[in-house]
């Protein structure tokens, strides 16, 4: 891994001194240099995931596709949502608007004796040569945040205004490769702060943070691709795969709790590992890439508008977070 760190930062000096820095200077924002090397970075990462999504996921789509036909305006405003998120404008938002709030509560937390745990260093003394490589802690890094991940999407399907949000991402109704960003960007907030909480508390270094989205990102969009794929008994037990995720954006399936129709619940809900919900009782590994999207949408349960463009999706997010019913139906 380090190897590859290397000449993925020399990469980032090189387009940061060449480009980026001569450009901040020249609009007058010398004081935001550190974010902007780190902006550099997180762009860089995300030009090489749309080549691999493009390049890689794109031929996959096209060899084996759950549903035939061109995706057309349902997808388009998928690759908004991707590009925000994957060349880092939104993250640049947080560097802005988030990171300092967060920098002043770890620095009032340090000044009152609460410090995180060093994930990385208490692993160096468990199996000296193998718990203190760069790879060991890449993988323990996955772990955490997978976790982490497993318990902010259980909450998206459990607190009734936090699913007004992220309807959003489930009211496509055909899903491609770009629509692991399709999210609310309140939702996204939300989610990217408590990433944010518990990656400062860990201690994650920044490479290893930058690496563990890029994977994390990148199986999440193979997860929603539209392609009739699946792993195999032990396989979709141990990496969650379009066939897994898709029955979790199944109509009446993912979103919906034992009480049936308008309840709040669902089932395989992992990003990564689908070892948490089989621990934790919410995996279902029955699925047959059934047809995707939330059960209010449908004529004969009212036929619920989410929206069809980015900013119409945002707008009737927010109107029902502060409906008296945000629910289904």
């Amino acid at each position: 891994m380090r190897p590859l760190g290397e000449a993925f930062g020399l990469l980032q000096q090189q387009l940061f001194e060449g480009m980026v820095q001569p450009l901040a200077f020249a609009l007058g924002l010398g004081n935001v240099l550190e974010d902007a090397y780190d902006a550099t970075g997180w762009m860089l990462v995300g030009v090489a995931q749309l080549l691999v999504m493009l390049l890689v996921l794109g031929p996959l789509q096209r060899w084996r596709p759950v549903e035939r036909g061109p995706a057309g305006a349902q997808a388009r405003v998928d690759v908004v949502y991707t590009l925000i998120h994957r060349l880092g404008l939104f993250r640049l938002a947080l560097f802005f608007f988030v990171m300092p709030g967060l920098d002043g509560l770890f620095g009032f937390a340090a000044v009152h004796g609460l410090t995180g745990v060093q994930l990385d260093a208490l692993m160096a003394s468990w199996w000296p040569g193998v718990t203190d490589t760069a790879w060991a802690a890449f993988v323990a890094y996955l772990l955490v945040f997978d976790l982490l991940d497993y318990w902010i999407h259980r909450g998206q399907h459990r607190v009734e205004r936090w699913w007004a949000l992220h309807a959003v991402h489930h009211s496509q109704r055909r899903m491609t490769m770009w629509s692991d960003n399709r999210n609310h960007l309140l939702d996204d907030l939300l989610r990217d702060v408590l990433i944010a909480l518990v990656a400062r508390a860990v201690g994650v270094p920044p490479g290893q943070f930058v690496a563990v989205v890029a994977c994390t990102q990148l199986i999440e969009s193979l997860s929603h691709a539209n392609v009739r794929l699946q792993f195999g008994w032990l396989g979709e037990r141990l990496l969650v795969s379009p066939r897994f995720h898709r029955q979790h954006h199944a109509i009446g399936v993912g979103h919906e709790g034992e009480a049936g129709p308008g309840s709040l619940g669902g089932c395989n809900f992992a990003v990564l590992f689908p070892v948490w919900d089989i621990v934790f009782g919410t995996a279902r590994f029955d699925g047959r890439f059934e047809a995707t999207g939330i059960r209010d949408q449908l004529p004969e349960y009212g036929g619920r508008d989410y929206g069809k463009g980015f900013w119409s999706q945002q707008w009737l997010g927010l109107k029902r977070l502060l409906s008296r019913r945000s629910a289904q139906v």
